[in-house]
């Protein structure tokens, strides 16, 4: 039986990144053999992952990035915010978005094939849940093609909100830069009150009715105020009918007419939108653990 060495747990970890104890562990299980370690953590870690495939990851980050042939955009999750500033996962999701801009993804399940560092991503989401020890998941995925069309991106600071337009028409980069400042910061769900489905409209319409006193109104004045109401919430929603923060005194679709162009798709994403997440009770969690 071979030696576990200082240098040979030391040259595994440099391989692989695993735990110091990890990297022990599949050294005695291998009889110090390098190769059959590096298999053993590969197996192990997708037995982990599994172990942690049920938990909730609604944190993590956005990414949108750009060369001059497209521009993309994903969300990759963990279960604590902290894995976020985390340099191993920071160094990854930068490797990630390379890859992802100098493939030909179409969707998040052609995205999750792509290669970076000799592993899928699939993998590497796995290898990042063994190696950090959170459920890591890579969520979401989208690309716009340039071609002629004017795109910008803005990630903002806190890594937690990115954003990704494409135009057509001369609209000069700084507009189409401040536009995306602009959803980023009012977070629009809908291009256009046109998109908004029939269920948000239903919804919000029972919202209004709940909520307004209309005193003793005529039905017509009552449903006019109701319209006006509806009207109102759909233009907070919906880009192009918001007023546009940089200069309010237009409407962002009239903005964008007025530099000649149309706004052909909007993508904002938003860590964790759409995740129900866990809140635990730690006081209750530890009382339990006592009584067990």
């Amino acid at each position: 039986m071979s030696t576990v060495t200082p240098q040979l747990i030391k040259e595994l970890r440099e391989i692989t990144s695993a735990g110091m104890m990890d990297c022990k562990k599949a050294l005695e299980a291998t009889n110090g053999v390098i190769d059959d370690a590096i298999m053993w953590l590969r197996e192990n870690g997708l037995a982990k992952a599994a172990k942690k495939s049920d938990r909730v990851a609604a944190e993590g980050i956005t990414f949108a990035k750009e060369n001059d042939k497209q521009a993309i955009i994903f969300e990759v999750n963990s279960e604590t915010d902290f894995v976020a500033q985390n340099d191993k996962f920071l160094t990854a999701i930068n490797a990630v978005g390379e890859a992802l801009l100098k493939s030909s993804a179409k969707n998040t399940e052609e995205a999750l094939e792509v290669k970076v560092n000799s592993r899928t991503i699939k993998e590497e989401m796995i290898e990042l849940t063994s190696t950090i020890g959170e459920k890591i998941e890579f969520r979401r995925f989208d690309v716009v093609a340039k071609d002629k069309n004017t795109t910008a991106i803005y990630n903002h600071a806190n890594k937690r909100i990115s954003v990704l337009l494409s135009f057509e028409g001369p609209i000069s980069q700084d507009d189409a830069y401040n536009l995306a400042m602009h959803v980023a910061a009012m977070s629009p769900k809908y291009m256009s009150s046109n998109e908004v489905p029939e269920d948000f409209k239903k919804q919000e319409l029972k919202v209004i009715e709940e909520t307004t006193d209309f005193g003793n109104k005529p039905e017509n004045v009552k449903q006019s105020m109701i319209q006006g109401k509806l009207n109102k919430r759909l233009a907070e929603v919906s880009l192009l009918e918001q007023d546009y923060v940089v200069d309010d005194k237009f409407k962002v679709g009239k903005f964008i007419e007025s530099k000649k162009s149309k706004l052909l798709k909007m993508i904002r994403f938003e860590v964790g939108e759409g995740i129900e997440k866990v809140v635990t009770d730690f006081a209750a969690e530890v009382a339990a653990q006592l009584k067990g």
